[in-house]
């Protein structure tokens, strides 16, 4: 019960509260952790296609070995001292690792300012998204804005849910940093093709179970708040492995077949044309309400997901009296 107890009470402060703005919060601490390994590691290792490798898998062990390592220490010596204490401090930690709330208010900032005008939208998905969105049209830049809550639905809830479940935060901390990892480095370009390879693959299975949990969830949700469920599974069933990703495509077609809408294709990184794959059909015109509609979407399926996380831990380990 002790873990089921504190991440339930991080969830709800999560929701509550959403990411503090602090320096201090874990993936800023990880994110500098990540910047400082890398500049070390580039000047140890040679600029060749063995040596970049090596580097980048030195860099996600000694990345996860530490946002692991800490917590679990620092957690420990707390426990050891006083129970609440270290209770407190976990439960604290549970709620640092979610993303619930911080991507729900993304959602709702890009709705915001596109309800100002185009340009206002423009300039607040772009904090979201690593795509150019100087030339979005308005169905662009609901799309992005859609696209990007869905797909964060596995990365920013549902994956640090399972594992923090399964181990706790420091479980919860070093899949954190696998995602801090993969969005640093894990990018096919000159300077990470091979440096950053290694995060890309590990985030790739850390989020392959729980990409799909966030479709089969958002699947569920879907039919919980009077969507169309059915089409949503529809979708799923024959899109979900059209992206390049072998994650995204999971709860980005459950959310296009959700709200009948189509979401992928083209898109323009870096001043280059990058073709993708199309999820969905395209039965209608996007709605900038799609934004707010997708993150209650998510919301409801990050309950589901929590609910169904707890009630598989506490029968797994729940041992009746003899």
């Amino acid at each position: 019960m002790y873990l089921t107890c504190t991440v339930l009470l991080g969830f709800v402060l999560d929701c509550l509260l959403g990411d503090p703005n602090t320096c201090l919060h874990p993936a800023c601490l990880i994110g500098r952790l990540v910047s400082r390994t890398e500049k070390i590691l580039r000047r140890l290792f040679p600029k060749t296609r063995r040596g970049e490798t090596v580097a980048g898998v030195l860099l996600w062990l000694v990345v996860c070995g530490i946002s692991f390592a800490v917590p679990f220490f620092a957690l420990r010596w707390l426990r050891e001292r006083n129970f609440w204490l270290g209770f407190a401090a976990e439960s604290l930690l549970c709620w640092l690792v979610l993303a619930c709330r911080s991507l729900a208010d993304a959602g709702k900032d890009v709705y915001a300012a596109l309800g100002k005008s185009l340009e206002d939208g423009r300039k607040t998905v772009a904090m979201y998204v690593g795509r150019d969105t100087g030339e979005l049209d308005e169905p662009g830049v609901i799309k992005a804005a859609v696209e990007t809550v869905a797909e964060n639905t596995t990365d920013g809830v549902v994956a640090p849910l399972v594992f923090l479940l399964i181990g706790g935060a420091p479980l919860g901390l070093l899949y954190k940093a696998v995602n801090t990892l993969d969005s640093m480095v894990g990018y096919h370009n000159d300077k990470y093709e091979y440096f950053g390879k290694f995060s890309a693959r590990m985030d790739d299975i850390f989020n392959f179970i729980p990409a799909r949990l966030s479709a089969v969830c958002l699947i569920a949700a879907a039919g919980m708040l009077c969507l169309d469920n059915r089409n949503a599974l529809r979708v799923f069933r024959r899109d979900r492995n059209g992206h390049k990703s072998p994650n995204a495509g999971q709860t980005e077609s459950a959310c296009a077949g959700a709200l009948h809408i189509q979401l992928g294709g083209d898109a323009s990184y870096f001043g280059k044309t990058v073709k993708k794959a199309s999820f969905g059909d395209p039965d209608r015109v996007v709605r900038r309400t799609d934004i707010l509609q997708t993150c209650d979407l998510m919301r409801m399926a990050s309950v589901l997901a929590l609910v169904l996380c707890a009630v598989v831990r506490l029968v797994l380990t729940w041992h009746p009296a003899a």
